[in-house]
């Protein structure tokens, strides 16, 4: 095939031997190579020196012949010593913090005890003046109990003489009225029609007893109708004083009743003169 004019324009030049170029290449293979050589045998040390000293050899004798060694003697046994005891370990001494937590602690043990006890003597202290003021109280009401027994007492002996003295006289003047009656003289100037005027008639004793039935309160059946015969002792003014049971009837229900009665009714009525009689004798039947 012929190249053409194109295809010759378009490859390269041949290469041309440069002979500088291959000086430089070899200077700079020799200035590595150089460097090289020097870093190494910087790095090199330099060897130790030493010395050897050479002898003649050693004769050789003959081993010694051998010896049967002879058998141990048993061991002496040591008497047995006792052993020690052991060590108790000493107390620790507390430490400074410790005992000051124990002396707070103590003394405030003993604060709450005696705390305690004071309480306990104000309790009884306490319970000492209650028992006392009760014990007062009851005195103070004893005494007055007494003393209002002791009135009691006096009046009532006082009324009892007070009636005794009225009944007394009373019986005087039914002594004299009597005596009137029967025509005798009760006294130096005493006439038995003034003293049978003064005794109450029998329409009035009637009046008495029907004034006072009304507040008898008896409900029993009484056979045979018996009379209960009752001393009534009055006040000018008609006020009951006392009433006593001078004649049963037998049959203590319908006697009680009467009493009763009498003390229910308080006042008696006057007569027909304006009169109350001091003593009356009033007789009651259940079938009146």
């Amino acid at each position: 095939m012929q190249a053409t004019a194109d295809d010759l324009d378009l490859t390269p030049p041949p290469p041309r031997a440069d002979l500088r170029a291959w000086a430089l290449a070899l200077l700079a293979h020799a200035a590595l190579v150089a460097a090289l050589a020097w870093g190494i045998g910087w790095q090199r040390d330099t060897p130790a020196v030493a010395s050897a000293e050479l002898w003649a050899s050693v004769p050789r004798m003959a081993a010694p012949r051998a010896v049967e060694p002879e058998p141990p003697a048993p061991p002496v046994r040591a008497p047995d010593t006792p052993r020690p005891a052991p060590a108790q370990a000493e107390p620790v001494a507390p430490r400074t913090a410790d005992i000051a937590v124990q002396r707070q602690r103590e003394e405030r043990r003993r604060e709450e005890q005696a705390q305690r006890e004071r309480e306990r003597r104000e309790r009884e202290a306490r319970q000492q003046a209650e028992r006392e003021r009760r014990a007062r109280e009851e005195a103070a009401q004893r005494k007055a109990a007494q003393e209002r027994a002791e009135r009691e007492a006096r009046a009532r002996a006082e009324r009892e003489r007070a009636l005794a003295a009225q009944a007394e006289a009373e019986r005087q003047r039914n002594l004299q009225r009597m005596l009137g009656q029967a025509g005798a003289t009760g006294g130096p100037h005493a006439r038995g029609s003034d003293v049978q005027d003064a005794a109450p008639s029998a329409s009035y004793a009637g009046k008495l007893v029907a004034h006072i039935r009304p507040n008898i309160v008896f409900a029993d059946t009484v056979p045979g109708n018996p009379r209960a015969e009752v001393e009534v002792r009055t006040l000018p003014d008609g006020t009951i004083l006392s009433s006593r049971l001078l004649k049963s009837s037998g049959h203590r229900a319908w006697d009680e009743a009467v009493l009763r009665a009498i003390e229910r009714t308080a006042r008696l009525p006057r007569d027909e003169h304006g009169r109350v009689p001091p003593t009356l004798i009033l007789g009651f039947r259940p079938n009146e």
